[in-house]
């Protein structure tokens, strides 16, 4: 693990942080979750985009800056610690975009990497099912080979940005011969189609974070396909390892909250009871910091990201929760009028859920790192 930051990452480091500074809005935009917030935070993404803010790991070509991994993870501890607003592109950008680097043709880049840098095109999530959560290989929702392309149909839930974006990525069964994680084609499609409806899905505060999506014979190109037809397992693990792995969830997001739980503890008396409960969130956030070192180390030299990324959903998703458990608690009565601290404690509570269930990561983590027998399916 290399833990030294060498002089030009440090000098970039310092412009971010004057950069967000002197950028950050002021008060803070309005929820994403809403159509005015989501329209705001789509605004703010043209604007890291004009300072090349955007996808700083990315090539120039795509309006990155071809940082390295510890650049970018050091633009992320300075991102969230300048509480700069949430990223609306972070399905694209964090998932999505990986992907086409790793799967897609060089037309696929050209056509769909600038605007989905630059927030003009957002991406929703399309992998659960009704039948279908973290065993996504059950899906039922097909594609059947027409002129030209394909015919999508289906439904997909729990979209995440899906109310308000304009595509979507997913798998969908193109061989019914086949059973479980053969026979699975990546698509990416227009949430505006003809024979796509989207039904928004309310949260506790009222917001539509998540959407139903219904597909009825639904028309993609050939050009929309990732990767080969029937392999669209293994394209979606690139997704599922940048989703669970480094990309959705960086430490500069817990380094922050970490920082903001122990001022709120020192503010409000430094309770003796949640002392060992602050130091344990604080630790746990530090801890994540150096693995993630050690997983930009290990990328650097040619490294892949792979199973060990269910250990580090695990790690991320219950510090999320433990975190933001202990800021209400030392809030006590008060953490009820407390939007910030509410609001981060109600998505932490979708953590052990989201990007694959504790049980699947443990699965994963026992056959897959631990060489144990596979679990006997009925």
């Amino acid at each position: 693990m290399d833990l030294d930051i060498d002089p030009v990452s440090a000098a970039f480091r310092d412009e971010v942080r004057e950069w967000l500074a002197a950028n950050v809005p002021r008060p803070a935009l309005p929820s994403m979750d809403t159509a005015e917030g989501f329209a705001a935070h789509r605004e703010w993404e043209a604007e890291l985009a004009d300072a090349r803010l955007s996808v700083v790991s990315w090539p120039r070509e795509y309006t990155g800056r071809d940082a390295s991994l510890l650049q970018w993870v050091l633009f992320e501890e300075e991102y969230y610690a300048a509480r700069a607003p949430g990223r609306v592109s972070q399905n694209g950008i964090f998932m999505l975009g990986p992907t086409l680097f790793a799967h897609g043709t060089a037309e696929q880049r050209d056509r769909i990497l600038p605007a989905m840098a630059r927030g003009e095109q957002v991406w929703a999530q399309a992998w659960s099912e009704p039948e279908a959560g973290s065993d996504i290989a059950a899906l039922r929702s097909s594609a059947v080979r027409t002129d030209g392309g394909w015919l999508l149909s289906g439904q997909k839930t729990w979209s995440s940005r899906a109310a308000f974006a304009d595509r979507a990525f997913g798998l969908f069964r193109t061989d019914p011969a086949e059973k479980r994680h053969r026979g699975l084609t990546y698509f990416m499609f227009d949430l505006r189609a003809e024979g796509v409806t989207v039904r928004p899905i309310p949260q506790l505060d009222g917001e539509p974070g998540f959407a139903e999506i219904f597909l009825e014979q639904v028309f993609v190109p050939d050009a929309d396909v990732i990767g080969e037809p029937g392999q669209g397992w293994k394209v979606a693990m690139t997704t599922a390892n940048n989703e669970r792995g480094l990309s959705l969830r960086s430490p500069g997001r817990f380094l922050a909250a970490a920082d903001r739980l122990a001022g709120l503890w020192r503010e409000t008396g430094e309770d003796p009871s949640l002392r060992d409960r602050v130091a344990d969130a604080w630790i746990g956030a530090r801890a994540y910091q150096l693995y993630t070192f050690g997983t930009v180390s290990r990328l650097a030299e040619g490294g892949e990201l792979g199973p060990e990324s269910s250990v580090n959903k695990l790690f991320w998703s219950h510090l999320d929760l433990a975190l933001h458990e202990t800021a209400l608690d030392v809030l006590g009565p008060d953490g009820e009028t407390d939007r910030s601290w509410v609001d981060g404690y109600l998505f932490s509570l979708a953590g052990p859920l989201y990007g694959g269930t504790d049980q699947i990561q443990r699965n994963t983590i026992a056959e897959r790192l631990l060489g144990l027998p596979r679990e006997a399916r009925r």
